[in-house]
């Protein structure tokens, strides 16, 4: 078949690029190795800047996040045994962000491309791109024991970290630059009431702990834990018991327990690759970068990516301009990095690092007291939490 655009990964990005080229109509297909309900089973973050709930919204898809997306206007920071708040909205002109699982985002995506019945293959097989360095790519793969080729004018790699798309490019084409973290978060999803009705990041001396939300009956915590920690070695009694020990007297009064839904220990890293652009294959979301989720960057920073790209593709086949593709690359990693930069320094403050002992340990709280008693400084982490403008730094 021929089609303008082959979006490689059906994930909240290539989902998102799909209904933003189909507002445009771009003819378009997704190809996802998976299947949807593997693709549902995917538990990710749930904290969307306005900048992706605009997006959400442009394409129709809001209405169930609008119900039932909890908005925050603040975050908690735990030190030295009390909370102290950082005030999103105030600091920011009234800017917050939206608590509503990834999950979530992607079933409303994925409901809606079918109600507006656009083609998307699940369980794709032996999936491969050919020709990008021209003008005529294709993508090839395997469905129920047939091949099928996809000719197209741009691919779009939106499958992930561990995708075809980057592993398609020659080695001598892109540039990584990664950061590994010496930790990893044991998280546990549970059908009980949040700690507290925002986010509380806890810096403690037993190491970090994160009490975050999915609704106002379903919370996700994390905790900080060595790499060569194993989930089965993690009772649910042990996990809420060292969660506990982390926090101030009065999350401890409020901490609700219950059996996990799911637990997981996730690795920590901080990755890019340069550039997201290789002739007529562009990466976007993890496929061109990771960050730690102190942050809660990840889906935001591929939201942007998609942005950016369905912009750019839109002027490209409406305007027969190539500006916005032969920029976007440069446009995607210079916000990329500013992320990565709030991501890696949010991680550093709040963590307990094997080899910083009581001296990092005061230098933390020494940082997150002048933080907190600082108006410049609060407002710095405010602006880069709720997410920074699409056009910033742009002159």
């Amino acid at each position: 078949m021929k089609t303008q655009v082959a979006i490689i990964g059906a994930g909240p990005s290539g989902l998102l690029l799909g209904a933003l080229l189909h507002k445009a109509d771009i003819d378009h297909i997704i190809i996802e190795r998976q299947s949807p309900d593997y693709v549902l089973g995917r538990i990710r973050a749930g904290v969307l800047e306005q900048v992706c709930t605009d997006m959400l919204e442009e394409v129709g898809v809001g209405q169930r996040m609008r119900a039932e997306g909890l908005p925050h206007q603040g975050i908690e920071l735990l030190f030295k045994g009390e909370r102290h708040r950082i005030d999103l909205h105030g600091l920011t002109g009234g800017k917050q962000v939206m608590v509503y699982g990834q999950t979530e985002v992607t079933r409303d995506l994925m409901d809606a491309r079918i109600a507006w019945g656009l083609p998307a293959v699940y369980g794709a097989e032996n999936v491969s791109l050919h020709d990008f360095d021209g003008n005529t790519p294709s993508v090839r793969y395997h469905k129920d024991g047939v091949q099928h080729e996809v000719q197209c004018r741009f691919i779009a790699g939106c499958d992930g970290f561990h995708g075809i798309s980057r592993q398609s490019v020659p080695a001598g084409a892109i540039q990584e630059f990664e950061k590994i973290y010496p930790f990893g978060w044991l998280g546990v999803l549970a059908d009980v009431p949040p700690l507290s009705h925002e986010l509380v990041y806890c810096n403690t001396e037993r190491g970090f702990a994160l009490c975050s939300q999915r609704s106002l009956t379903r919370s996700r915590y994390y905790i900080q834990c060595p790499l060569t920690d194993k989930v089965e070695n993690w009772s649910d009694d042990a996990f809420w018991a060292e969660l506990s020990n982390r926090l101030d007297e009065q999350g401890r009064r409020n901490l609700v327990t219950g059996p996990s839904i799911e637990k997981s220990i996730a690795p920590l890293r901080s990755y890019v690759a340069e550039p997201m652009r290789f002739g007529s294959l562009f990466l976007a979301g993890d496929a061109a970068h990771i960050v730690p989720p102190t942050g809660a960057k990840g889906l935001n920073l591929a939201a942007t990516d998609v942005k950016y790209l369905s912009t750019a593709l839109i002027e490209y086949f409406q305007e027969n301009a190539s500006a916005g593709i032969d920029t976007y690359s440069q446009r995607c990693l210079a916000r990329i990095w500013k992320a990565e930069r709030f991501s890696w320094w949010f991680t550093q403050l709040m963590h307990r690092f094997p080899d910083s002992g009581e001296f990092g340990q005061k230098v933390q709280e020494a940082e997150l007291d002048y933080l907190i008693h600082s108006h410049a400084a609060s407002t710095s982490v405010a602006e880069n939490y709720v997410g920074l403008p699409l056009d910033f730094g742009k002159k």
